[in-house]
């Protein structure tokens, strides 16, 4: 028998004994079976049913557990026994949540987004904090709800983002970044809020001693973190058994929950904070490949939980009060980023479409909610005001990100014939417009450089224009789906035009005023769907590329080299298709 073969007979065997194990404890207590069995299901019935709406699967999640909570007909479950099923995926969740961020990265988002979203939190907590007094809630509870409306979801703007093909625009990565620093400030209000809560010395020692603890469980565990762990992971690595990678993953992020327990800090606390030392390491996105199908079951059943302790009918006796937390989440957080940065100098629409994607609430604001009706600081009303706030907003933020980016281009084209770029261009001819310098526009004017060719660049990083005019290259600031920014870049004397922008809206301006004023000018455009690439074939355009489908067709002709190293490989398979679905 050959090694490997025995060594995967090993592994399946080590993988069936694990099975065994769990189901063997979960035999022990029938009740906590059939609770993971109904809670399992009906998120899974609950997500399905969301996806196929276009809603985020967490909604489905917690449509599930309001069908087996207390406030709704049918099987009732034991919410003792989902909440500690739910433990597990809090921690699963927050340690791949700090494996996921980076510190260099959070070193280099700048100032605006570091201080800008602690000014942004601060703020939020004062308001809720403040609505929340004058409607009558105890303070604690008031300052839940702030914290509670403070904080963003990267995981449903991250999803609308990459729907929309904008991952790598400007208002992208200043959203994210900001969310990130919302994270981190979250993980400072859990030990904050749970020392205000328990504690019963005067604020300023409570506070005083949590962070002392805190500093404490830093001090021995990012050591250990950055050194010792990523050596004995290492270590585990070489033996090449997937299953004891696995187990080790977890018991490293159950056990640092556990070690933040023992300091009177939350599991919540623990888990993300040995999931961001480890993510320094260069096992992050193995560790992250393996923690994630553990994470996504036992984060199902925390939203799950989270469903089983709302109540429907609170939306129909309160919906005076879900309209405020709705108001406070999606107006006044949404406004407020969109200021920040509007002050800070950013062009109106990153400020606007990152106030805009950063309108709602969910992973972290769920775990503060928990944890204050854990801790009895939150009601049961304030909890199902929080869950229903955060669930609109949630179901709101596609629709919102969408007609913000209209309205933005709206307002651009009427403003058009006012607005003149400052970075004076030359009289160039026979040259390439190039609309958006990211990732992909950088080495499409990188290869027409080498090949001779002149070209003028298009772009709203204003930084970015002056770094290419101090390169000599012409360069515009502004944005390319206004018709004044195009025509300064002289189209009547260019050869051809390139749409190299994220925005699928811009794109389509971009292409639609390129084809209409300047019927014989060439336009090869970028694209990300195939519902996209139609449209604009229909528009006119001589060429536009879809990414994932140049990617597919390179990998296959890859392949076909590999299997047939003799044969001769055809170079023009994709342009081919798309000429033929011209």
């Amino acid at each position: 028998m050959e090694p490997t073969q025995t060594r995967d007979r090993r592994s399946d065997g080590a993988s069936t004994r694990i099975l065994a194990a769990c189901l063997g404890l979960l035999m022990t207590d029938p009740n906590l079976l059939v609770n993971l069995v109904y809670a399992l299901g009906v998120a899974v019935v609950g997500a399905a049913i969301a996806v196929r709406l276009g809603q985020p699967a967490i909604v489905g999640y917690i449509i599930g557990g309001i069908a087996i909570g207390p406030h709704t007909p049918g099987f009732v479950g034991d919410i003792a026994a989902v909440e500690a099923l739910a433990d597990i995926g809090v921690i699963l969740l927050m340690f791949a949540i700090g494996v996921q961020l980076s510190l260099r990265d959070l070193l280099q988002v700048g100032r605006v987004a570091s201080a800008g979203g602690l000014v942004q939190v601060m703020a939020l907590i004062a308001a809720g904090y403040a609505v929340g007094t004058a409607l009558g809630w105890p303070d604690k509870e008031a300052l839940f709800f702030g914290a509670f409306i403070s904080n963003s979801s990267s995981t449903v703007l991250s999803k609308v983002l990459s729907e929309r093909g904008e991952l790598d625009a400007p208002h992208a990565n200043l959203s994210l970044a900001w969310s990130s620093v919302q994270d981190f400030s979250t993980i400072a209000l859990v030990v904050i809020l749970t020392s205000l809560a328990t504690g019963e010395g005067g604020l300023g020692s409570t506070i005083l001693v949590s962070l002392f603890r805190a500093l404490l469980f830093l001090a021995l565990l990012v050591p250990l973190g950055l050194k010792v762990l990523p050596w004995l992971l290492e270590r585990l690595a070489g033996l090449h058994s997937r299953e004891l990678f696995v187990l080790a993953v977890a018991a490293l992020a159950l056990g640092a929950a556990y070690v933040s327990s023992l300091f009177g800090l939350s599991l919540a606390l623990g888990a993300f904070v040995a999931g961001v030392v480890v993510g320094e390491s260069d096992l992050s996105h193995q560790i992250l490949g393996v923690v994630s199908p553990l994470r996504d079951v036992f984060a199902g059943m925390f939203f799950v939980s989270v469903g089983t302790l709302a109540n429907p009918g609170f939306v129909v006796s309160h919906a005076g009060s879900v309209l405020v937390a709705v108001g406070l989440i999606v107006l006044v957080k949404g406004g407020l980023v969109a200021a920040i940065l509007g002050l800070a100098g950013h062009p109106f629409r990153a400020a606007l479409l990152t106030g805009v994607g950063l309108a709602q609430s969910a992973e972290f604001s769920f775990i503060l909610a928990r944890v204050g009706a854990g801790l009895g600081v939150v009601s049961a009303e304030m909890f199902s005001l929080m869950l229903t706030a955060a669930a609109v907003s949630i179901a709101l933020s596609p629709y919102l990100i969408r007609s913000a980016a209209a309205l933005t281009a709206r307002i651009e084209r009427r403003s058009g014939p006012g607005e003149r770029p400052k970075t004076p261009v030359p009289a160039l001819k026979d040259h390439t417009v190039i609309c958006g310098f990211g990732r992909v526009g950088r080495v499409i004017g990188e290869s027409l450089a080498e090949a001779g060719h002149p070209f003028v660049v298009i772009d709203q990083d204003r930084r970015l224009v002056r770094e290419l005019v101090g390169q000599g290259i012409p360069a515009i600031t502004g944005y390319a789906d206004s018709a004044a920014v195009l025509e300064q870049a002289g189209l009547e004397r260019a050869r051809a035009v390139v749409i190299a922008l994220p925005d699928a809206l811009a794109v389509r301006q971009v292409a639609d005023y390129c084809r209409r004023l300047h019927p014989s000018l060439p336009i090869v455009a970028r694209t990300h769907s195939e519902e996209e690439l139609e449209y604009l074939h229909r528009l006119g355009v001589n060429d536009a590329v879809m990414g994932e489908r140049e990617l597919a067709m390179e990998m296959a002709r890859c392949t076909l080299r590999c299997l047939e190293p003799g044969a001769t490989i055809p170079e023009g398979t994709p342009q081919d298709q798309r000429q033929d679905r011209a």
